[in-house]
């Protein structure tokens, strides 16, 4: 609302932000940035202003003061609830729901329903954000998959797409469809302006505007107009064709148009989005995009793809929770798979957990999955060992493993069951590569850590709650204290797992001895969905809550003899400081990506965000893609998440990569870049800013020429911009094109 109409004065009132997902907290930081105001308080009372139909909004702030205030209009967040028909839906497919009316899941897994067969993904199961919906989506796929494996391709039924019309020779007849994008673009630029000036540009013979020209509607409008006007070029001014590109190609293909003959011009990113303070300017450069989009549409000519070969094998990288899932469903969908994991042996974080909150025993879990990974004939295990070189493209990879134990000067490669010869390597050939190295729990530079031994970490406590319970049985006094290392100019984002983890321990440590008291020390509580019973639970237990600012951290301090511990806290509700002495101090710390996630990234061409996470294709509709097409996504690698969510986005990342070596081709871009030797200088230029190391550099007739390998080019334009000699040619520059080139083309 505030970038749309900057006017506008908004107020949150809420309890705790619980910006949980990734990358929200940084979303957070950004609204109170541009002004967006947040009220901690829980609204007591709304009544009507007759005269003005304004509403007066009653509160009580944090200093217990009550406080009225008026507003033109007020919104709800209201919560998620199961659809009325559930129960029935529930007894015809004989599942069991749960207290909440929601489908229950099975065990660990969150696909799995109480009946074998049926599985469940979305706000089906709880409530959820559009990401966690994805992978849960694709999981429940993969476990249909894995269980029809043995009749995969046998009811295919294929498209019929109607003869492609040859319009080699035919003057461009172009059309123009602008987007209002609902308000996106609607509300700063002049759309039917942009749609009057689109009927000036030559060879334009179609324009109209649409409310949204992704719709289903608009699609068909698209095609009918094609028939009707005879078009054979189409141009669609809206948003980013990194997202919407291939859904307009594919319409242009049904129309009986070779689906390169469509071109994009982005005015909601280039215009709406980054000039919304300024509506004139950014209908004028709308103007200026569509002319570009026109120009190089009457440019056009019809593309071929391209088919490749395809190994039908896949690679998990990272023998942790995430990793062994991933693996274990690839090989359940009938496909080999090599599992490489660095330690000596799988699990990686797992192996330091012993209970969820449901009371599952962890350790007993990974124990059987450890077990299947090890046992199943077609997953190739790999410990102790690391990537040394990885080379090749989507559906032809050819990796390089080696030993970490490496003592011999001339290794040598031997596959030895389930390892690598000390000093040896190994070639492995795939199709698809899952990215699931995880992320590790830091170690806290504060709160005297490692200075004193009372003061541990969640996970610490959690082994200790195992293996001396009789010992942290008979504690009186216990001090937690979250978002040790999050949230801050470090690590800008909320560990996700941190307030369940203390509350699961707390709980735990209340049931060993009710007397005991807890006092756990937050920013905000963020226990998400049906995980606010335990926080419920947790307080109905006498565990205490109190919170605490950024800026007037927990103070913590030890006595003149060591042992002894004071914790110092201002306590907002009471108006007072308190002073606790505990007998222990519990740290929830950061999570943090693996340091070396920079080479991995550096060696697939692979993108990190700015915490070192690696970063997904889209944030929301493909969580577990890379922009590199044949790379997927799993676990605390993408970010911090607990044990269902891992679960979902391994299964996802699994069934993602099946898509690919299901089939024995692949079929590869069709806008890729060409070269033209004669004139190429061998300068490199290209080589150095490829995104996909699709450019390389070969001798050829005694010279120096760049070579590009068309399975891996994109079409992405980035070598046809640098190139200083022109050699580079190429029709389907995507978001990269430069205004000079296409001007040049007009």
């Amino acid at each position: 609302a505030k970038e749309h109409v900057k006017e506008v004065e908004p107020t949150i009132f809420f309890m705790d932000i619980r910006a949980y997902g990734k990358d929200f907290d940084k979303f957070y930081d950004r609204a109170k940035d541009i002004g967006v105001r947040f009220i901690r308080a829980r609204v007591g009372k709304i009544e009507e202003i007759k005269e003005s139909s304004n509403l007066l909004v009653y509160y009580i702030n944090e200093n217990r003061k009550l406080e009225i205030e008026e507003f033109d209009l007020v919104v709800l967040s209201i919560g998620f609830r199961p659809t009325e028909d559930i129960i029935e839906l529930s007894d015809t497919l004989d599942v069991r729901l749960n207290p909440y009316n929601f489908i229950e899941s099975m065990g660990f897994s969150p696909i799995e329903t109480t009946r074998p067969g049926v599985f469940i993904c979305g706000p089906a199961v709880s409530p959820k954000d559009i990401p966690e919906t994805v992978m849960q989506s694709s999981g429940a796929v993969a476990e249909a998959a894995e269980l029809l494996a043995d009749v995969r391709g046998t009811e295919i039924i294929e498209k019929i797409y109607p003869p492609e019309r040859d319009v080699i020779g035919e003057k461009p007849r172009i059309g123009v469809f602008v987007c209002y994008c609902g308000i996106n673009i609607g509300s700063v630029v002049d759309v039917p302006a942009v749609v009057e000036y689109a009927k000036t540009l030559p060879n334009v013979i179609y324009t109209e505007s649409n409310l949204f020209t992704c719709s289903q509607d608009t699609q068909q409008i698209i095609k009918e107009k094609i028939e009707e006007h005879n078009l054979n070029r189409v141009v669609v001014a809206s948003c980013s064709p990194t997202t919407h590109e291939p859904l307009f190609q594919e319409t242009l293909r049904e129309a009986g148009l070779n689906p390169y003959l469509f071109e994009m011009a982005n005015i909601r990113n280039q215009c709406s989005w980054v000039h919304k303070d300024e509506p004139v300017k950014a209908t004028e450069k709308a103007k200026t995009l569509v002319k570009i989009a026109v120009g190089k549409a009457r440019l056009l000519e019809p593309l071929f793809t391209v088919t490749l070969d395809v190994t039908q094998k896949g690679l998990v990288i990272g023998g942790g929770f995430a990793g062994m899932i991933s693996a274990l469903s690839i090989a359940e969908q009938g496909f080999e798979v090599a599992l490489i994991e660095r330690e000596k042996n799988l699990g990686g974080n797992l192996k330091k957990l012993y209970y969820t909150q449901e009371g599952n025993d962890v350790q007993e879990y990974l124990k059987n999955l450890i077990y299947q990974v090890e046992n199943n004939p077609q997953i190739k295990v790999y410990k102790n060992s690391k990537i040394k070189e990885i080379q090749g493209y989507i559906g032809n990879y050819k990796t390089i493993i080696k030993s970490n134990d490496s003592n011999s000067p001339t290794p040598r490669p031997q596959y030895i069951g389930d390892k690598i010869g000390s000093g040896e390597e190994a070639e492995y050939e795939h199709g698809i590569i899952v990215i699931a190295t995880g992320a590790n729990e830091s170690k806290p530079d504060e709160y005297l850590y490692e200075e004193n031994e009372n003061v541990i970490t969640q996970l610490e406590l959690e082994k200790y709650l195992v293996t001396q319970k009789e010992k942290y049985k008979k504690l009186k006094n216990i001090v937690m204290i979250q978002c040790v290392g999050s949230r801050n100019d470090e690590h800008p984002y909320c560990s996700r797992v941190c307030c369940t983890q203390a509350i699961k321990n707390a709980i735990r440590l209340k049931e060993l001895n009710p007397k005991m008291n807890i006092f756990i020390l937050y920013r905000d509580i963020r226990t998400y969905g049906f995980l606010e019973m335990y926080y419920q639970q947790a307080r109905d237990k006498g565990v205490i809550f109190i919170r605490y600012e950024e800026d007037e951290k927990p103070v913590v301090c030890q006595r003149k003899d060591k042992n002894s511990l004071i914790v110092e806290i201002d306590d907002r509700i009471i108006g007072n400081k308190l002073v606790i002495e505990p007998n222990l101090i519990v740290l929830a710390p950061a999570m943090v990506p693996q340091e070396d996630a920079y080479n991995l990234s550096q060696m697939l061409k692979i993108p990190l965000n700015e915490d070192n996470f690696f970063m997904e294709a889209h944030v929301k509709l493909r969580p577990v893609d890379f922009a590199v097409e044949g790379i997927f996504l799993a676990g605390l690698a993408h970010s911090p998440k607990g044990i269902d969510e891992t679960i979902s986005q391994a299964k996802a990342a699994a069934e993602r990569a099946c898509t690919i070596i299901s089939s024995d081709k692949y079929t590869a871009e069709a806008n890729i870049a060409t070269v033209d030797e004669e004139v190429c200088a061998g300068c490199g230029i290209c080589v150095s800013v490829c995104p996909y190391n699709a450019s390389e550099l070969i001798f050829k007739n005694g010279r120096r020429v760049c070579q590009i390998n068309t399975a891996l080019c994109k079409g992405c334009g980035s070598c046809a911009c640098v190139c200083p000699s022109g050699a580079m040619q190429q029709y389907g520059f995507k978001e990269t094109q430069t205004l000079e080139m296409v001007y040049e083309a007009l």
